[in-house]
């Protein structure tokens, strides 16, 4: 059995990378054990009957889009057409540390964007590198391609630019773009399956559609936890969930501007999201 790694799936076809790439199929106990093979698993399979017989443990993977093995999200986000969307861009951040990945954040269509959606744009980005976590733009690849490694997987707003950004990042590719629909202020779906792209020296995801990363499964204590920011202040009870409690530092934080007003209200949203069981990625203007 040789081992190598799932870079592509069509339907119910696998492509493993080894020496070259084989199209495999699954063996049929993984459908009674409902285990699905994911693109970036790493499995055991037989060259000459090009058959998956194992999956390999996995450190984390995504559903919708089915990746396995992820070191890192670039969060795609459009200043304009689509709008950027706050709620969007803190739960697939909030998503991908609850499945231990580290989140980075890209921001697109700068050239659209007024001088004071700009400035909107330099308070989010001082804000979100002050919590640890990375922010880029299109027009400023090259920085972000030096801190890319492992595997890496594009998610954000449909319409945002995840496969101009691919195109950007290496020209061959060519990946098939499309406007988006003014009517929902939504991209139109044009990447149709799921594939890894080897580029310099780390794999890229480009994922169908508009990525569903969600909070299913998720308490609020880990919703709470996912808020890095929070850690930093001692409220007066030690089980704080900075909601209603009294001497909650949390709140006070975001009263004089410490927190972002923004991260607070949809740290409140995704608790609700949870309680009701409603944890889905929905798009929000």
């Amino acid at each position: 059995m040789a081992l190598g790694r799932i870079i592509k799936q069509i339907s119910n076809c696998y492509y493993v990378l080894d020496d070259k790439v084989y199209e495999c199929v699954a063996r049929g106990k993984f459908r009674k054990e409902k285990v699905s093979p994911f693109v970036g698993d790493f499995v055991c399979f037989d060259k000459d009957a090009k058959v998956i017989t194992s999956i390999n443990s996995r450190k984390n993977n995504l559903i919708r889009p089915n990746v396995a093995n992820v070191d890192l999200t670039v969060i795609v986000m459009s200043l304009k057409e689509p709008f950027i969307s706050l709620y969007l861009l803190d739960k697939l951040i909030v998503a991908s540390l609850l499945r231990h990945i580290m989140p980075v954040v890209c921001f697109t269509k700068l050239d659209l964007a007024s001088s004071d959606e700009l400035a909107m744009l330099d308070k989010y980005r001082l804000y979100y590198e002050s919590i640890g976590i990375k922010c880029y733009d299109n027009l400023h690849l090259d920085v972000m391609l030096e801190d890319l490694r492992g595997l890496v997987v594009l998610t954000g707003q449909s319409g945002a630019g995840k496969s101009t950004l691919i195109n950007k990042i290496c020209p061959s590719l060519n990946l098939k773009t499309n406007d988006i629909s003014y009517a929902l202020n939504r991209g139109k779906h044009t990447t149709r399956h799921i594939e890894l792209y080897k580029i310099r020296d780390f794999y890229l995801c480009d994922t169908p559609g508009f990525s569903a990363l969600d909070l299913k499964g998720y308490s609020k204590e880990d919703i709470k936890e996912a808020f890095k920011e929070f850690l930093d202040y001692d409220c007066r009870f030690g089980d704080c969930m900075h909601v209603n409690e009294s001497g909650c530092m949390v709140k006070d934080a975001v009263l004089d501007g410490r927190i972002l007003s923004s991260r607070y209200d949809n740290y409140l949203l995704f608790l609700k999201e949870v309680s009701d069981g409603n944890c889905g990625v929905l798009f929000k203007k």
